[in-house]
């Protein structure tokens, strides 16, 4: 028997390779881990195509209480599906270490993933340096540590791969702190706020790698159909309407005449993308702030008549595939009066729930 963890790819139920679809319809029960990447199709599109019926499996479950289900594969086939690739994440890696370390028999189906896929913008994958994350800010953490890496690979002209935040299924501090946990919509940063917050690190640091006028690659829903890829500025970049999530980036390094080139033919210019209205940009931040400030629980949480009892703001099992509905709604709810359409499903508590009634 048998602990497999499969690749997904990157954008729905058609990108599993055979050899991960077999693993799976062998398999007793069949996990997917959510909360390092999402695809682009809700949960029940993949059990519609593989016929087999999927479990989430939360943070907490793939972190603290793993061990029950790799135990398990000691007597009968075990899946857990990742979106990308298994190796694309520290968690997975974990998850295989740990089966290694209890003896449980266990098998890596591999995939694509956005580390080798973001060569769709032209740029070679060899040309690439260090990959870095860029974290949300909040009023009091503005983490910055990705900066030093970016300008040691500008240093020595290569290309930097930046991996936007995401937060799916995170409780807000206040109600962790009364142990009571409210968890609010799902979260995924956009090209837009990367840009702002490049930009503001570079206003503290000034090593000029981060400047308005840096060239740069953005794109969203890598191996969708409906995927885009734009190159400009970072300035530029802030108005380009990308639509929903994931969005990455990369900072262009020095490019030799070939990938200019390919650049050229495999991206769209930003001048020449769908661009946000200056009412809709507002707007659009606006909402950000909104959400934002809903997670640091600055807004205060939503209490019942019994000042004891948390309100959750989403179903206990809020969705984490493919752009919620819900978060969807409700970030065109929180921008509506600008007619935006608004990228990344972010949106104020009050926004959310009102949304949530709609939809």
């Amino acid at each position: 028997m048998v602990f497999y963890l499969v690749g997904l790819g990157l954008a729905d139920e058609h990108d599993i390779t055979l050899k991960g679809l077999k693993a799976v319809q062998s398999s007793a029960v069949v996990y997917i881990e959510a909360y390092t990447s999402v695809l682009a199709v809700p949960k029940e599109r993949l059990e519609a195509a593989w016929g087999v019926k999927i479990e989430l499996a939360p943070r907490e479950l793939c972190e603290s209480h793993i061990e029950p289900i790799l135990e398990r594969a000691r007597t009968e086939d075990v899946s857990m599906l990742v979106v990308g690739d298994p190796f694309g994440a520290t968690t997975h890696c974990d998850l295989l270490s740990r089966a290694k370390q209890l003896g449980v028999p266990h098998k890596v189906v591999h995939n694509a993933s956005i580390m080798n896929a973001i060569g769709c913008c032209g740029l070679q994958l060899y040309r690439f340096g260090e990959t870095v994350s860029i974290c949300f800010f909040t009023s009091t953490w503005r983490p910055d540590s990705f900066y030093d890496k970016v300008v040691q690979n500008h240093n020595v002209g290569l290309h930097t791969l930046a991996l936007l935040d995401i937060k799916v299924r995170e409780a807000t501090l206040p109600s962790i702190a009364r142990g009571k946990p409210q968890y609010l919509p799902p979260r995924f940063m956009t090209v837009r706020q990367a840009c702002q917050q490049l930009i503001s690190v570079e206003q503290a640091r000034g090593c000029g790698v981060c400047t308005p006028a840096t060239r740069a690659v953005g794109v969203a829903r890598v191996g969708a159909d409906d995927q885009m890829v734009v190159q400009g500025t970072l300035l530029e970049l802030q108005a380009v309407a990308f639509g929903g999530p994931l969005h990455s980036m990369v900072l262009l390094g020095k490019c030799d005449d070939v990938e200019s080139e390919l650049l050229a033919a495999f991206c769209t210019q930003a001048s020449k993308a769908k661009q946000y209205s200056a009412d809709e940009l507002k707007a659009i931040d606006e909402a950000a702030l909104r959400a934002a400030n809903a997670h640091e629980g600055i807004d205060g949480p939503l209490e019942d008549d019994d000042e004891d009892q948390v309100v959750s703001t989403t179903p206990e099992e809020p969705s984490m595939f493919g752009a919620p509905p819900s978060a969807i709604a409700a970030a065109e709810a929180a921008s509506f009066a600008a007619k935006a359409e608004v990228d990344g499903g972010i949106a104020s508590l009050d926004d959310f729930l009102e949304a949530l009634e709609t939809t």
